[in-house]
């Protein structure tokens, strides 16, 4: 019987073993995972803010494209 306890234990602690190995590789995977993810977003977020700075030039442009029309269109008038 003491033989049999000590190959259960045994048997048990290898199970035991395996399970802890299987959890490692997920975590280590989901670790992988996740700084993958990061450059990914750090990617997007330089994309951003280079379309950022592209925009705001554009919208200054539109509103004096605004104001030009707005004093054609006064011009127009008094003519």
């Amino acid at each position: 019987q003491n033989i049999n306890e000590y190959v259960a234990a045994l048997i048990a602690l290898k199970q035991k073993m395996i399970d802890g190995d299987r959890l490692l590789t997920e975590y280590q995977q989901k670790c992988t995972d996740i700084l993958y993810f990061s450059i990914k977003i750090s990617a997007l977020r330089c994309q951003v803010e280079q379309m950022l700075q592209k925009i705001l030039p554009l919208e200054k442009c539109q509103e004096e494209l605004g104001s030009l029309k707005a004093e054609l269109e006064e011009k127009k008038v008094c003519l």
